[in-house]
């Protein structure tokens, strides 16, 4: 019986490509691993999180329309070390938190910042125990 093996990336289709890259370069750390044109014509680019396999694509395919992402549709998750540390470097970037951070008493939290175009991002601080 054939099941899939892993999750390969995910994709998140936009229309400001450049700015989007930069967000998730510059914000959070991701590294590009590679472009290229589809053939379709979109404009792909793979980023990478240091800590994780998967990669996460970002589109840009004008054909497509204007990108609407609606409220609360999808987010994406990273762990950080410290919210308190991550929330001092988006200061740094004239940036801030769009929700919390909400803290746990087992020292966990969670906070969230918008990307280009309207998807949010969760970033994750484990407890203590590394549960969250």
């Amino acid at each position: 019986m054939s099941k899939v093996k892993k999750l390969l990336h995910t994709r998140y289709r936009v229309d400001d490509l450049e700015r989007t890259v930069r967000f998730y370069r510059d914000v959070l750390g991701l590294v590009v691993v590679r472009r290229h044109k589809s053939a379709r014509g979109s404009e792909l680019v793979f980023l990478k999180t240091p800590g994780s396999e998967e990669l996460i694509e970002l589109c840009c395919y004008p054909a497509g329309g204007p990108v609407k992402v609606q409220p609360d549709l999808t987010h994406l998750a990273f762990e950080v070390d410290s919210l308190e540390d991550f929330g001092r470097h988006l200061a740094r970037l004239g940036l801030k938190y769009s929700d919390g951070p909400h803290f746990d008493a087992d020292g966990g939290g969670i906070a969230f910042i918008d990307a280009p175009e309207g998807y949010e991002i969760e970033l994750i601080q484990m407890a203590k125990g590394g549960a969250r």
